[in-house]
């Protein structure tokens, strides 16, 4: 079976965002360029993670190779909704990070979940040589994968998007921590009563 690579290097467009009311958000990438439009869904942990493990990124680039980035943004350029249509091309299994020290560049590769994948990877690696991306698509090389090469300045502008996608969710319960739908929910730490 062919497979498709999704590359925007780089994009107009590279965005976190979801569908649907708090407690029932399905979670989103999207990336637009050259007339195309491509959005992948994942779970709401791989976007937390994938802000995270992009700031470590950046942070790496800069101690190794002397990379100048920009100050964490404040306000978030990018506030638009999701464009439309949001059709789902493929929901993601591996999220995969790079840094082409060339190019001064962060890629973002998202692999479609395989058959028999369930559990969430994410691996960073600060990288300035391409063989070693090769070796490690080689499991993979069968599965849809969407490919976005950014600046380090989109690249900030992404985590703090992606950031605040993630916690504009449901309000957590001040005593579990868990989330809180409009009607409540069973607090464990009541003993299982509402809250």
């Amino acid at each position: 079976m062919t497979h498709q690579v999704h590359a925007f290097e780089p994009p107009e467009r590279f965005v976190a965002g979801t569908v649907g009311p708090p407690g029932e958000r399905t979670f989103f990438l999207q990336a637009r360029g050259g007339g195309r439009l491509v959005s992948v869904a994942l779970e709401k942990v791989q976007m937390s993670l994938l802000a995270e493990k992009l700031e470590e990124l950046l942070s790496e680039a800069q101690r190794r190779f002397g990379v100048e980035l920009p100050e964490p943004v404040a306000v978030v350029g990018d506030n638009d909704p999701l464009d439309t249509p949001v059709d789902e091309e493929f929901r993601v299994g591996t999220l995969g990070l790079a840094f082409d020290v060339d190019t001064a560049t962060v890629v973002i590769e998202a692999i479609a979940v395989g058959e028999a994948e369930v559990e969430v990877e994410l691996g960073v690696e600060p990288d300035d040589d391409e063989d070693a991306e090769d070796e490690d698509e080689e499991p993979d090389e069968d599965l849809d994968r969407l490919r976005v090469r950014l600046t380090p300045e989109a690249t900030r502008q992404f985590i703090e998007r992606a950031r605040r996608v993630v916690n504009a969710g449901r309000p957590p319960c001040p005593l579990c921590g868990q989330p809180l739908d409009p009607a409540g929910h069973l607090c464990p730490r009541h003993n299982g009563y509402h809250r």
